[in-house]
């Protein structure tokens, strides 16, 4: 059959084959391209209709009958869709089972399918959103401006850091006062971590950063922010600063260092035992300060409220709680329903307040003053209750109870049930839910503080911190993640916001200095958020990143305040190569700083200087080469001042470029800049301000070069000259010919002896002038000339002998004529304008 179908195919092609041609190419088209093009022409047609009765008419006409069609489907009933193939009896109950269980699978798949892709769409829409908002912030922050800030005008507000007043109101006009406010008390605290890192002695930093936060508001103690402090002390173990700040770390100076304390074990393998023990230290911490923050709650509850209280004349810590009770619990002469209550007492209750604000002890010594009442009730309790306080890792027990304070303290006492994360009344808020995880962690079993990082990062942000609209929740989230050791996230987060971004950026140093940051690569840093993730590697923050984009706010404004943050980012230089590159981007941090203090007000206290008597200076940054990791003085030359100078020469910056040389000890360099910047100004009839600065700073420099030896050759002797060309044309501008003729002269360019052989000499030597002055011929020749006419003019209009005037206008003749050899034997290298222009003045004179 196959080879009929073969035969009758080839047979149909030979009966065109007689009308093929070789420029038109075959066409090879399916069924279905041949009706979807028959369609397409058809519908090109004037007067194509497609109008349903003549639809009608043509399906009749191929016997399809499209009225009934559409009847059918309109009353199609697809309930039956998924029902069984063939009928089940009534008595056929497994057959019923297996087909109700089908079913559930199929719905539960396509639910399934639905709330994936549902999820999916909603996690790319907040995806595209957060990269457009980092895109957009990062464009509005090179452009020198700030998203969504306060655009007020700006009012002076003058701080003391170090006995220095300084005026803020040079930034960014988008920082309002209250955000002004708060950098300034965090900066001072940098600054004075900065100095006892320089002594080599410990700093209580999150201490002095938490005091720093109840500055601007005193209330500021119960804040987000002020918490999230109070939680990384209680996670690094760090002692408290004592007042007053000045002398915060004079307690611990013979402590031992902390600086990078948990680096090796926090960067290290994750799977070692020292790891392990690291991260029951910070959910020990985490729990702490989340109790010792509810007794600050409990407390106020109970000033707030002292008539329902009842606390009376006793303020023990029982009592307290015992008054604190009263107060959520007890309505219209009765206890809630579900407290139970044990010889009259809501104990149950009693003890588990006490165990949630870190009164552990007195909860144990509140349940034997019970003894008797609660064996009666719950014979093993004291017994579990006893072995699980005095135990570090608190394990034990089973149980049944329908009072949810006796049942969360059974829960918490064998760490039952760890997948159910909630006691109802007991983890009312965000802080007693994680509260009650951290208590319920156990690192042996169940994942540990891992696996409670990856329920909560499965929750999400916008579970803790609400929806946009909610900043009065702002910094739960962040507060959640360092508490279950997500410390680069918990950082990240808080950045995010920008109400929030001073904050992020101190957390990061803090967290830096105990060795508790993971910093990427250069290849893993990206320009748009400065958290790096990866799923071969933990996360990883850049605090280059974060701390260059905070201090560029403030930067040419205070240049010391932001070296003093860049001083930070060298915290993460034992982290192997990343390290290192770290170093780098501090390095070149502080090139940027200089760069962008363009020579302003204090930026030789930055960079350092000369004294008038030439002895040198060092500034700011030099004085702290120790915490850049510079070894020594060549190292910070090279670095720092000699790849700043470069910088600031290629963006026209010369005059700083030239000090920065000179700094460097780089001389030959200082006088090369120097010949090719004067050689670029020596022209302008009239110099700007910046023109003058230029050669007032090469006048200081040749002076003290030529005192101490220093650059002599070809390079000096060019400024030299070009120096004396810009005093001869200042001269001349003055009206004093004479005295710009004999400077001109002394730079022995322009042979004005009347010799010829030795002008001709001169011009041949003149190809072995340094660049500059070649290139200035046009500039000195015509001022020559120009001069000479000058003194022509004077003396022909003076009153002096006849004989003295001649002698002197014969002299002016023979210089001019001298200048014209030169210039006619160089005439290729000036314009014809120029050689013109000379030789009208030179007819002038020689009439």
């Amino acid at each position: 059959m196959a080879s009929d179908l073969s035969a009758l195919l080839t047979s149909s092609k030979s009966l065109t084959s007689h009308l093929s041609r070789p420029d038109i190419p075959s066409v090879h088209l399916s069924l279905d391209q041949v009706e979807a093009q028959s369609r397409r022409l058809v519908s090109r047609q004037p007067g194509a209709s497609t109008d349903p009765d003549r639809a009608n008419y043509l399906l009749a006409q191929a016997h399809v009958d499209a009225s009934a069609l559409t009847n059918s489907i309109a009353h199609l009933n697809t309930s039956t869709t998924f029902s069984p193939l063939q009928p089940l009896q009534d008595t056929d109950v497994a057959g019923y089972l297996r087909h109700a269980h089908e079913q559930n699978l199929i719905s539960t798949i396509e639910e399934g399918r639905k709330e994936t892709q549902e999820e999916f769409y909603r996690a790319l829409e907040e995806r595209s959103q957060r990269d457009w908002e980092a895109k957009k912030k990062r464009v509005f922050e090179e452009l020198g401006g700030r998203v969504g800030g306060d655009n007020r005008a700006m009012v002076d507000l003058k701080k003391s850091t170090h006995g220095k007043n300084a005026l803020m109101s040079s930034i960014s006009p988008s920082l309002s006062l209250q955000m002004q406010s708060k950098m300034m008390a965090y900066d001072r605290v940098i600054a004075d971590f900065n100095a006892a890192r320089m002594r080599g002695t410990s700093y209580p930093i999150v201490h002095s950063l938490l005091s720093a936060s109840t500055v601007v508001d005193p209330d500021s103690r119960y804040t987000r922010m002020t918490q999230i402090f109070h939680i990384l002390a209680k996670i690094t173990g760090e002692p408290p600063a004592l007042p007053p700040i000045e002398h915060a770390g004079a307690h611990i100076l013979n402590a031992p260092l902390f600086e990078r304390k948990y680096a090796r074990v926090y960067l290290g393998d994750p799977e070692s035992r020292d790891a392990s023990v690291l991260r029951r230290q910070i959910a020990k911490g985490a729990r702490e300060a989340l109790e010792e923050q509810y007794w600050d709650v409990l407390e106020r509850t109970i000033q707030a409220r002292p008539t329902e209280a009842r606390l009376g004349g006793d303020p023990s810590v029982s009592n307290k709680v015992r008054a604190f009770l009263f107060v959520r619990y007890y309505r219209n002469g009765e206890w809630e329903d579900r407290v139970e209550l044990v010889a009259g007492q809501p104990l149950w209750a009693r003890l588990f307040y006490l165990v949630r604000t870190g009164h552990a002890e007195e909860a144990l010594a509140e349940a034997l003053r019970f003894q008797e009442a609660i064996q009666h009730r719950e014979a093993s309790f004291l017994t579990h209750f006893k072995t699980w306080i005095e135990s570090p890792e608190r394990k034990h027990v089973t149980f049944s109870t329908a009072d949810p304070f006796k049942l969360a303290l059974y829960k918490l006492m064998g760490k039952l049930e760890p997948s159910r994360r909630s006691v109802q009344q007991v983890t009312t808020t965000t802080e007693d839910w994680i509260w009650f995880q951290l208590a319920m962690v156990d690192e042996d079993e169940e994942g540990g503080l891992r696996a409670l990082a990856d329920v909560l990062l499965g929750y999400g942000e916008r579970h803790f911190d609400g929806s946009p609209s909610q900043p009065g929740r702002r910094g739960v989230w962040a507060s959640v993640l360092l508490m279950c050791g997500q410390f680069e996230r918990a950082v990240a987060a808080l950045w995010e916001h920008q109400e929030t971004e001073v904050e992020a950026v101190h957390l990061v140093i803090a967290l830096a200095y105990h060795g508790l940051l993971r910093v990427p690569s250069r290849a893993e840093t990206s320009d748009m958020t400065p958290l790096s993730l990866s799923p071969a590697s933990p996360p990883a923050l850049s605090i280059s990143t974060l701390i260059w984009r905070y201090v560029r706010q403030f930067v040419k404004m205070d240049a010391k305040e932001a070296l003093q943050y860049v001083y930070c980012i060298c915290l993460a230089a034992d982290q192997g190569e990343v390290g290192k590159e770290q170093v780098e981007n501090a390095w070149e941090q502080v090139r940027r700083i200089i760069v962008l203090g363009n020579g302003g007000p204090g930026w030789e206290e930055l960079v350092g200087g000369y004294r008038p008597d030439g002895s040198r200076f060092g500034g700011v940054i030099e004085q702290g080469a120790s915490l850049l990791h510079l070894k020594d003085s060549k190292q910070f030359n090279e670095q720092i001042l000699t790849r700043a100078a470069k910088h600031s020469e290629e963006n026209d910056r010369i005059a700083e470029a030239i000090k920065l040389y000179n700094l460097a000890g780089d001389y030959s360099t200082v006088v090369s800049c120097l010949a090719q910047a004067l050689s670029n100004t020596i022209y302008k009839p009239s110099p700007e301000e910046k023109d003058r600065a230029l050669e007032k700073t090469a006048i200081d420099i040749i002076r003290h070069y030529e005192r101490t030896n220093r650059a002599a050759g070809k390079d000096r002797e060019a400024v030299v000259r070009l120096l004396r060309i810009r005093e001869a044309k200042d001269q001349l501008a003055a009206g004093k010919s004479e005295v710009a003729i004999d400077i001109l002269e002394s730079t022995e360019l322009i042979p004005l002896s009347g010799d010829v052989a030795k002008i001709t000499r001169r011009a041949e030597e003149f190809k072995d002038l340094h660049e500059a002055l070649q290139r200035n011929l046009q500039t000195y020749l015509p001022l020559t000339m120009e001069a000479l006419a000058g003194v022509h003019q004077k003396v022909k209009s003076s009153i002096v002998p006849d004989a003295t005037r001649q002698m002197t206008l014969a002299a002016i003749r023979r210089k001019s004529r001298s200048l014209m050899i030169f210039a006619g034997i160089l005439k290729y290298r000036m314009s014809p304008d120029i050689y013109s222009y000379l030789a009208r003045l030179d007819v002038e004179i020689a009439l």
